[in-house]
């Protein structure tokens, strides 16, 4: 039956700054997937929705939308909507201001796990030097040849820490390389959603739209223009 403190004492003292890498991999990994998660979850659904209210010209609707859907987009959304009497460079400039504050927020907490993809292996092939160490300082006794035992017990720790430490960098990088995958898809869509909103506000006023709702909220339907 497996036992972890044993396996934790067959390892050496090198197992245990390991168990705490691997207790913080694994709660940031949960930590970080829960919150990229919600921060990508119906933008496509919000687009939509943002696009039909603004299009029938209820502004307050389109806020009320971004409100109901936290994250990152929908925050940019709603900045631009706020913003919507300003010149179609200052409305690009304040979604672009927001976005370099978002950013780092999606990326919080994953430098640790590389930090832990490099230091894992690290300490397991410190604990395979210290297990080799005891080993050799077995052999060297003069009771090394009657107490074989006590030099496969130095191999054994050797093992244990080198398969431990790259068995939780394995995993790390897993979660890492997803993780990191999902935060440059967010941001992507950050661009491309900022983008239909800029054309939602350029075609409304190339089509001279002035919806009633637009009209009692005293919006101008300033001109704005795509990016490039």
């Amino acid at each position: 039956m497996f036992n972890p403190l044993s396996f934790m004492h067959a390892g050496g003292p090198v197992m245990w700054p390991l168990l705490a890498c691997a207790i913080i991999s694994v709660a940031v990994m949960i930590e970080r997937t829960w919150f990229i998660t919600r921060a990508s979850a119906d933008n496509e659904v919000l687009s939509e929705q943002v696009r039909e209210h603004l299009t029938a010209g209820k502004v307050n609707d389109a806020l009320a939308a971004c409100d109901e859907h936290p994250g990152p987009v929908s925050g940019l959304l709603a900045s631009g909507i706020r913003n919507r009497n300003m010149d179609s460079d200052t409305i690009e400039r304040t979604m672009e201001e927001l976005a370099l504050r978002e950013t780092p927020l999606l990326y919080r907490r994953l430098g640790w796990l590389d930090t832990i993809i490099t230091i894992a292996p690290l300490l397991g092939l410190l604990g395979t030097v210290t297990g080799m160490i005891k080993s050799f300082h077995v052999v060297g006794s003069t009771q090394g040849l009657n107490n074989p035992n006590a030099i496969t017990g130095g191999v054994a720790e050797a093992l244990l820490a080198t398969a431990t430490g790259l068995a939780i960098a394995i995993v790390t990088l897993v979660g890492y390389n997803f993780l990191t995958e999902k935060v440059k898809e967010i941001i992507a869509e950050m661009e491309i959603r900022a983008t239909q909103l800029m054309n939602i506000l350029a075609g409304m006023r190339g089509d001279g739209v002035r919806g009633e709702g637009l009209k009692g909220e005293g919006v101008r339907g300033e001109a704005t223009a795509s990016r490039a």
